[in-house]
């Protein structure tokens, strides 16, 4: 009875996905077929240029790690329980 009910679902979710392929492909067939073609949706001059970037950012500097945290921005856990 368990594996007649098992199989029973196992249809059923099969059924639910084939049913949610078939509508993916009804809605959306062209590009769908274009991208399995190897055309894609997006051509490849609107990508990413691989040159480097017009300018050079600098990275904002850290405090060094022997700085102290003033003990009014430290959290009070002795307080907490």
């Amino acid at each position: 009875m368990g594996q007649v009910a098992a199989a029973l679902l196992f249809a059923l979710a099969a059924g639910f996905g084939l049913m949610v392929i078939v509508a993916m492909v009804r809605s959306n067939g062209d590009a769908i077929l274009s991208a399995l073609a190897g055309d894609g949706a997006f051509p490849a001059a609107a990508g990413p240029s691989p040159s480097p970037a017009p300018q050079i950012v600098s990275v904002r500097r850290l405090a060094p790690r022997g700085a102290r945290v003033p003990s009014a921005l430290r959290p009070q856990l002795r307080r907490a329980a």
